[in-house]
């Protein structure tokens, strides 16, 4: 058993809640409590966010714990949480490009992802992360276009606003899905949850 699940079993807490508390993605806790030794940022992040010194995260040298059983046995886990799909990664990027149709209408840019949520009934934290950003833009975008509007700088002005604002959220939603397909993670999100 890896260091870090003994003490985070011990602290009674879940690897989602780990992560969350961490801002580590699940899969990286999965990854060192299944051998792979923590390093540099996620070892400081990690012992930190548990109350541990960086060293009590790491294995002991024991030629015990290096037994062939234990190697074969740390491979068999590695090979499963790698060929296990931890979330629907199909219906997620779907849920995100979903917003693209209504992106130029920010009011209702998040109604597409909300409802494929609803009926596939998938609340995963990432699905809620893409539906909490694109919330914040669709109360956002109308805040700035009505200043510009409210200044009277012109309809120029105006136009280049709408236009801007739009491109913007376009680049959030590409970006996120250039992400997903490459880290299997969000580039834009944010440190909270709307729904």
């Amino acid at each position: 058993m890896s260091e870090l699940k003994k003490i985070r079993e011990k602290q009674n807490l879940t690897q989602e809640e780990l992560a969350e508390k961490s801002g580590l993605s699940v899969r990286t806790i999965q990854r060192i409590e299944a051998g792979t030794e923590p390093k540099g940022y996620t070892l400081k992040t990690l012992a930190s966010s548990l109350d541990v010194s960086e060293s009590d995260l790491l294995t002991p040298d024991d030629p015990v714990e290096g037994s062939v059983a234990d190697i074969s046995i740390v491979e068999q886990s590695i090979s499963i949480i790698e060929n296990e799909p931890i979330e629907n990664l199909g219906l997620i990027k779907i849920i995100n490009l979903s917003s693209l149709p209504l992106c130029w209408f920010p009011i209702a840019n998040f109604l597409p992802p909300l409802l494929i949520m609803l009926i596939s009934k998938q609340r995963s934290p990432i699905i809620r992360q893409i539906i909490s950003l694109q919330i914040i833009l669709a109360i956002i975008a109308p805040i700035i276009f009505f200043l510009v509007a409210f200044l009277k700088l012109g309809s120029g002005s105006v136009m280049v606003t709408m236009i801007s604002l739009t491109l913007a959220n376009v680049y959030i939603i590409l970006r996120n899905a250039y992400e997903l397909d490459k880290k299997q993670s969000l580039y834009y999100k944010l440190n909270f949850s709307m729904i």
